[in-house]
């Protein structure tokens, strides 16, 4: 019999471990899926849809939320009383934040300084610092659970499930302070701001469709009939539709956002929980926890297809860039100005990497770096401006038409991004 040296008796032993962690390549950007019952993420290359590593967590991973910039990921434990961060890069887990009993719904601030946390044992939403890994500041909110950041960074929507005092609490992020409290009759579930802020999307126990606010008034508007169980309803930008996941038929359904009357549905697997669209707007990404897997959903018809993870997958994340880490690195990325807002607001790339912005609306704009470094005065309906980046930094931008228009892009240096020649690690599916 031939030694096999105890060095690679550990490799083996590693890599037949379900909770190791290993990085592997990515050829496209990375989705997140917290498995709640192994306590563990997927993580899975959305490029070849294969699972590349198994993160071991904070227990009962019940929030996850991607940093705008793609690099990091946190996930609340609501069976622990702490948050894990994931360096996205390396895929393993950086920092353990304690923030307070039951953690469950997290949110992200625009600008990526602030990760909300819904911290439902002690009736308060936590304000961590992402630079600091600490919390800074909390906010009084009876049995939060889940918790939406309305576009423009001014305030955040928080779903109190209190018995007998349902409501939908508002506070100001500026001021940290409850601005409003708006009744509800029923437990609220999810709540989701559209891409252009216009309307918030909210799912009730026992409601058969998606409840509808003007967050400009807070008046309720028509809501749109589902199916039983609907549990989070978004409209993305770049979809004509929105689409909402309908727990009790197995089913995501795809609604128009402005008569609000319900579309086709696609089937996807045993009780859906939530949903994530792809960076390129063309794939849904679909946790299924009943079945324990993810649902891939093609929305230009083809068919949807899974992908298996762990126990009981529930949040899914995917990110919007394909980051450090990523084939891509070196190649193109790309930032839609639709809306009269950048999309996305905050965007990394490697050194050398070209970066191109598109004018998808009907009226012009501009990309002006506060460094005063290249960038176009005016960008009409229709054109495009592309730049690449010649060091590392962080490139803050505005538009030269619209200043209220902000973003940023993060370059970080070539040794960071994979190189396309590195070996993928073996499907953990």
């Amino acid at each position: 019999m031939i030694a096999i040296p105890r060095f690679a008796r550990i490799l083996a032993v590693l890599a037949a471990s379900s909770t190791f962690a290993f990085t592997a390549l990515a050829a496209g950007p990375k989705a997140y899926v917290g498995n709640f019952k192994d306590s563990t993420v997927s993580v899975i290359d959305t490029g070849t849809e294969r699972v590349l590593a198994t993160v071991p967590v904070a227990a009962g991973p019940d929030g996850i939320v991607i940093s705008p910039n793609g690099r990091s990921v946190f996930v609340s434990g609501a069976s622990a009383s702490a948050l894990s961060e994931i360096d996205a890069a390396t895929d393993s887990v950086t920092h353990t934040i304690e923030v307070g009993k039951g953690p469950q719904g997290l949110a992200a601030t625009a600008d990526g300084r602030w990760v909300l946390v819904a911290v439902n044992g002690d009736d308060r939403v936590a304000f961590v610092d992402t630079a600091t890994h600490t919390v800074s500041a909390t906010v009084p909110v009876p049995k939060p659970h889940t918790i939406a950041v309305r576009p423009d960074g001014r305030q955040a929507y928080v779903a109190s499930q209190e018995p007998g005092h349902f409501a939908l609490v508002v506070i100001d992020l500026a001021a940290r302070k409850v601005v409003a409290e708006i009744p509800l009759e029923k437990a609220p579930r999810d709540l989701e701001f559209g891409h252009d802020g216009k309307a918030l999307y909210l799912t009730l126990a026992g409601a058969a469709a998606v409840q509808v606010l003007d967050p400009a008034t807070n008046q309720w508007q028509t809501p749109v009939a589902t199916g039983v169980s609907p549990h989070i309803a978004q409209h993305f930008a770049g979809m004509a539709s929105g689409v909402v996941v309908v727990q009790g038929p197995g089913e995501v359904m795809l609604f128009d956002p402005a008569a609000r009357t319900p579309g086709r549905s696609i089937g996807v697997g045993k009780q859906p929980h939530w949903l994530d669209i792809s960076a390129d707007g063309k794939k849904l990404w679909v946790s299924n926890e009943g079945s324990n897997d993810v649902s891939v959903v093609d929305l230009a018809g083809g068919p949807a297809h899974t992908v298996a993870v762990g126990n009981a997958p529930r949040k899914i994340a995917v990110q919007r860039t394909a980051g450090p880490g990523s084939a891509h690195a070196g190649g193109s990325a790309h930032v839609a100005i639709r809306n009269f807002a950048f999309e996305p607001a905050q965007v990394t790339v490697s050194v050398g990497q070209t970066l191109t912005w598109q004018n998808d609306d009907g009226a012009p704009h501009g990309v002006v770096f506060k460094d005063a470094s290249a960038g176009i005065d005016l960008l009409l309906p229709g054109k495009a401006f592309a730049r690449s980046f010649d060091k590392p930094g962080v490139y803050d931008y505005v538009c030269s038409v619209h200043p209220y228009m902000t973003a940023r892009v993060t370059v970080v240096a070539p040794s960071r991004a994979a190189a396309p020649s590195a070996q993928r690690a073996p499907s953990a599916s």
